[in-house]
């Protein structure tokens, strides 16, 4: 049992750097186009920190411990 919740939080390991890979790429491309406040950026960080603290309460630690 404990094997299949480290896989689980190892899966959200994964999607959390898929979204902050999308995120950069979002930042990059809204400075390209000369926007100042990159609304999809904010979103997918916001994203992968919800991600990353799934990822340790699926492991049983506190969210927000690092």
């Amino acid at each position: 049992m404990a094997a299949d919740h480290e896989d689980l939080a190892a899966r959200l390991d994964q999607l959390a750097e898929e979204l902050a890979d999308a995120a950069i790429e979002a930042l990059r491309d809204a400075l390209e186009a000369g926007e100042t406040k990159p609304e999809l950026e904010r979103r997918l960080t916001r994203a992968r920190r919800s991600v990353e603290r799934a990822a340790a309460l699926v492991r049983g630690h506190a969210a927000g411990d690092d």
